[in-house]
């Protein structure tokens, strides 16, 4: 029996095609989608920085034989995108964060604004904030999450459109999903009277935003805070009455960890590059209504 469903499993393999993607939440997002008519190949692996990140030898020989690549704004695409397209002609390149009006990368935000389904709108605050690019963590919004659902459906259809009927049913599953992930995060957070919560790289610009919330970032302009800036940052966070700070784990915890000492607080790994995304942002809602 053992021997058969091995049989079973490997037929299905062989006729699934392969997509590569750049970050883990996009194959999450994929697999909803494809299930088992995909192999899906990530780019960035675990503990490994989308800024800075080198593909292997390896990944280049799966890229070769991918159908699509799904890519979605991070750092290191930009000195590898027309790499990935001339490795491989055929495939398909597609921005998962299409449609997706991004914000600007800040230090420091507040997001008070009415939370808008689609966001398409994108607010700007005059404050004396350093603007460093494009924010590329549209997957910390569980509504902007369906807009890359969507892109991600209409590529799957134009390479198998055999398959157009179970894509759409899937993806319709995963709109209702992501739906009551709004919603459950809604609730979570609906008595919630201070709004602040800190992380040492700014993120979570669009969970903030989704959810009516304040991020307060401790790097600046991607380096660990001087110590003036710990003791302002010290300061800010006993006015909010923080008491979680969270630190990606590709990022140093020497200042957060001064932060929260001097706050009698704690640090709270949370990878925002996590294969269980949706997970991270119900914890995240759980610690900064509790705290």
């Amino acid at each position: 029996m053992k021997i058969f469903l091995i049989s079973i499993f490997l037929i299905i393999q062989s006729y699934a095609y392969e997509v590569t993607v750049s970050i883990l939440p996009q194959k999450y997002f994929v697999e909803k989608i494809a299930k088992n008519k995909v192999n899906i190949n990530v780019m960035v692996k675990p503990g490994f920085s989308p800024a800075t990140y080198a593909p292997r030898t390896s990944q280049m020989r799966k890229l070769s034989k991918s159908s699509i690549y799904f890519y979605i704004g991070v750092p290191f695409e930009n000195a590898w995108l027309d790499k990935f397209a001339y490795s491989n002609k055929k495939m398909l390149m597609i921005d998962s964060s299409k449609n997706i009006k991004k914000l600007e990368m800040l230090a420091h935000e507040h997001h008070e604004e009415e939370h808008e389904e689609n966001h398409e709108e994108e607010n700007h605050h005059e404050d004396d904030e350093e603007h460093t690019g494009l924010d590329p963590h549209t997957w910390t919004d569980p509504s902007l999450v369906k807009i890359h659902a969507k892109n991600i459906l209409e590529a799957l259809i134009k390479v198998d459109e055999k398959n157009t009927s179970f894509y759409t049913k899937n993806y319709n599953s995963f709109i209702e999903e992501l739906s009551l992930l709004d919603n459950k995060i809604k609730d979570i957070l609906k008595d919630k009277k201070e709004s602040a919560f800190m992380v040492f790289h700014p993120s979570w610009s669009y969970f903030a935003r989704a959810y009516h919330l304040e991020q307060i970032a401790v790097e600046k302009e991607g380096k660990e805070p001087k110590v003036k800036e710990i003791i302002a940052l010290v300061k800010e966070a006993k006015e909010h009455k923080i008491k979680t700070l969270f630190v990606s784990p590709q990022f140093s915890q020497n200042a957060a960890r001064k932060i929260a000492k001097a706050i009698n607080g704690t640090v709270l790994s949370v990878d925002s590059l996590a294969y269980k995304w949706d997970e991270n942002l119900l914890n995240i809602a759980k610690t900064i209504k509790n705290q």
